[in-house]
């Protein structure tokens, strides 16, 4: 968006007075800050001088005069500092870091100026008094310093140039600024991201062709091969007819090596194009890291002060792009960990030089790329994490059996903290003790397809890293196949991929667990989270994605690895809700659509699953593959009948699945692989027999066994029934264990072993 000059004619003077206020009182406060550990530092006191210098002249604009008397006399006081008449001691930075915070304060009000200036003068006039003290000065009078000559008010740093220092030039060397919503940014970038795959399915087309082309060289050949097999005497009459197909064929398949030519460029050029779109499409997104953390330098010092600790924040890699919604949600957890760190990590000036440490404190905010990911680093070099006070934590509130704790990894045990209402201090504080940071800290990462991983030394600090993805439209994935179809699973949740051998597989207290790592990971069948008919995996292998982390983490038995894809991530038609199991869509290169699945949903369906007792077991392919234990829908509003016939059929062998309403039994029965439905009558949403009358009409279903369990035992109920099309019915008030397994046995056989 360069042009020839910059264009404000749709801000306000106001408005460009909040621009400024915003860009310079970021360089005031980060000039003040590194004024605090180096007063006679010469590059901030030059860059402090001339923010407050910019402010005053668009403060003077607008007639905001108490923001000009205020930056006036800031100035005046940065002038005499770099004169040597003043040394900037704690409490003058106090004093100018308070008139920052009013500047923003008139600059972010809402009323005219003059209304702004009105309700701040008294402010502003006991802050002019105390820097009047500060500055050796009579109280209540300006510094007596003159201000040395300074560059004309045109002069002063545009706002747009210095909110963006990295942007295009029009020809005058400034930046022309448009307005265009977050929402319009979105969706640029979703079109550009789908430009981006079309161009890609060129490719197989591409490849496609050069398969004909080979078919033809084969024809040429059949041609010249039939017509020296050919005796003389036959070959004589069709030679001119093959010598003319021949010659067609060649010409045909010169044509084709042309177009393939042209085809391969623009194929090249299209893909160039599309990846240029997309590359200037995120970066407008994007914004250094810096401007989304700068402010936080000075929350970290306010708070140090006010525990009684030095402390400073480094920050590095602040150049590094970072889309910006993932900044956005990052705030809150971003703050969290530097509380966290000054608080609980950082010690005070007196524990730090017993440990033979500087006074002050240093916690580190880094960012960079690495490896098509986001790290964010949060690390300070305090005290660390006590893991044995964690460990007697963790023991004294039950969270694992004693014995389990005693024998628990650093990284497992560190996996406690993120735990909801997980605290190791005693006391609750306005700043921490409640539990309720770290937890959130790791939601908000997943929130943004991430994860948080947390490391410790003792006497040396703490560090969490965050893994994120470069941006929220495009999605880093590992595709696998389940049931036959493609799936993307996100690479933010995997801890590993792998080919798991079947001797490594082992049954504790009914459930199947491999090793990993000297732990003990749980193995699901895909098939059973995503609602499908679960089937025997053959080979001497199984195909295991594992999902979650290091505290809650299972084996996902696949069908087969594929490989791995960066999708444009679609959203689901919000009319569909919340797909168990599935996060959202894309299309692949070749047009095919596939579901992104949720990690987190395929754990919490797993947790469900487990404690229903209703976990399957990944089979494997053998003679005992072709007789698969019956499968039973059972679909009743009643949670007692409900539980009381699963639990009946599950102990005679069948696999059971429950649905607590007629709707929800359709939804379920048309997933397909049951062998019996039983369903109630009187229920919500679709009774009995509507769902009889549903399956009845499906052609996959018509010939599925339906058997109704219902306390109507009129014989005009019975024939209602029968006539909708159930094969059976049984009344509630007279079966008993017996009669419901023999007539599920009479329908689809005895469950097989």
């Amino acid at each position: 968006m360069s042009g020839g000059g910059e264009d404000y004619s749709q801000f306000s003077l106001l408005d460009l007075f909040r621009l400024e206020a915003e860009t310079h009182g970021q360089a005031l406060t980060a000039g003040l800050l590194e004024l605090e550990r180096d007063p006679s530092a010469a590059a901030p006191l030059e860059a402090c001088m001339r923010a407050a210098h910019s402010l005053k002249g668009a403060a003077r604009i607008i007639e905001l005069t108490p923001a000009v008397d205020l930056t006036h006399a800031m100035e005046d006081l940065f002038v005499a500092a770099q004169r040597g008449k003043v040394v900037l001691r704690r409490g003058q930075i106090d004093l100018l870091l308070r008139g920052v915070d009013l500047l923003g304060t008139m600059a972010r009000a809402t009323e005219s100026p003059e209304a702004a200036g009105r309700s701040a003068r008294a402010e502003v006039d006991a802050l002019l008094a105390a820097l009047g003290v500060a500055g050796e000065t009579p109280a209540g009078a300006p510094p007596p310093i003159a201000a040395p000559p300074a560059p004309e008010e045109s002069a002063a740093p545009a706002p747009a140039a210095a909110t963006r220092p990295a942007a295009p030039e029009g020809t005058d060397g400034t930046e022309r600024m448009l307005r265009i919503t977050a929402e319009s940014l979105s969706r640029l970038l979703g079109l550009a991201g789908e430009a981006l795959m079309e161009a890609r399915r060129l490719r197989p087309f591409n490849d496609r062709l050069m398969r004909l082309r080979r078919l033809h060289f084969d024809a040429a050949r059949a041609f010249d091969a039939l017509r020296e097999a050919m005796p003389p005497e036959e070959a004589g009459p069709v030679q001119p007819a093959l010598a003319a197909a021949r010659g067609r064929l060649v010409a045909c398949q010169e044509s084709l090596a042309e177009r393939l030519a042209e085809f391969e460029e623009i194929d090249r050029r299209a893909l160039q194009i599309a990846h240029r779109l997309y590359d200037e499409a995120l970066a407008s997104r994007m914004r250094p890291f810096e401007d989304g953390v700068r402010r936080y330098a000075r929350s970290v010092r306010d708070l140090g002060r006010e525990l009684g600790k030095q402390v400073r924040l480094e920050i590095l890699g602040g150049g590094t792009p970072v889309d910006r919604d993932i900044l956005e949600r990052l705030d809150a957890p971003l703050g969290h960990l530097l509380r966290n760190a000054i608080d609980h990590g950082i010690e005070t000036p007196e524990e730090r030089r017993a440990a033979a440490k500087p006074e002050e404190g240093v916690i580190r905010l880094e960012a960079r790329h690495h490896a098509g990911m986001l790290q964010i680093v949060v690390a300070d070099d305090g005290r660390g994490i006590d893991l044995e006070a964690l460990r007697a934590a963790v023991r004294a509130r039950g969270l694992a059996p004693a014995e389990t704790v005693v024998q628990l990894s650093e990284a497992e045990l560190l996996e406690f903290l993120f735990l909801p209402g997980f605290s190791m201090k005693a006391e609750v504080t306005e700043i921490s003790g409640r539990g309720v940071g770290l937890d959130a800290v790791q939601a908000a990462a997943r929130q943004v397809r991430g994860n948080v991983r947390v490391a410790t030394a003792a006497g040396q600090g703490t560090r969490f890293r965050f893994e994120l993805p470069l941006t929220l439209s495009v999605i880093r994935t590992l595709m696998v196949e389940i049931g036959g179809e493609p799936y993307a699973l996100p690479l933010a949740g995997i801890e590993r991929a792998m080919k798991l051998p079947r001797a490594a597989i082992e049954v504790l207290e009914g459930q199947q667990h491999f090793d990993l790592d000297g732990r003990r990971v749980g193995l699901v069948d895909s098939r059973q989270l995503l609602g499908g008919a679960e089937a025997a995996l053959g080979g001497e292998e199984v195909s295991v994605v594992v999902i979650g982390d290091q505290r809650s983490s299972y084996g996902l038995a696949v069908d087969r690895l594929l490989a791995r894809r960066e999708l444009v991530v679609r959203p689901l038609d919000a009319r569909l809700g919340k797909i168990p199991g599935v996060a959202a869509a894309a299309v692949m290169e070749d047009g095919a659509p596939v579901l992104i699945l949720d990690v987190e949903d395929l754990i919490r369906g797993v947790e469900k699953l487990v404690a229903a007792g209703r976990l399957g077991r990944v089979a494997a392919a053998g003679p005992a593959a072709g007789r698969p234990r019956r499968r039973v829908l059972v679909v009743d509003d009643s949670l007692t009948i409900r539980e009381l016939e699963r639990k009946l059929l599950t102990q005679r062998g069948y696999e059971v699945e429950v649905a607590v309403d007629g709707m929800d039994g359709w939804n379920a029965a048309r997933s397909g692989g049951f062998d019996l439905v039983v369903t109630d009558v009187d229920m919500p949403r679709m009774d009995g027999m509507e769902l009889v009358t549903m399956i009845r009409r499906d052609p996959r279903l018509r010939d599925l066994p339906v058997m109704i369990v219902s306390y109507k035992d009129r014989e005009e109920d019975r024939r209602r029934g029968l006539e909708a099309g159930a094969d059976y019915y049984l009344t509630k008030g007279s079966f008993h264990d017996e009669t419901l397994v023999q007539a599920v046995a009479e329908l689809i056989g005895e469950a097989q072993p």
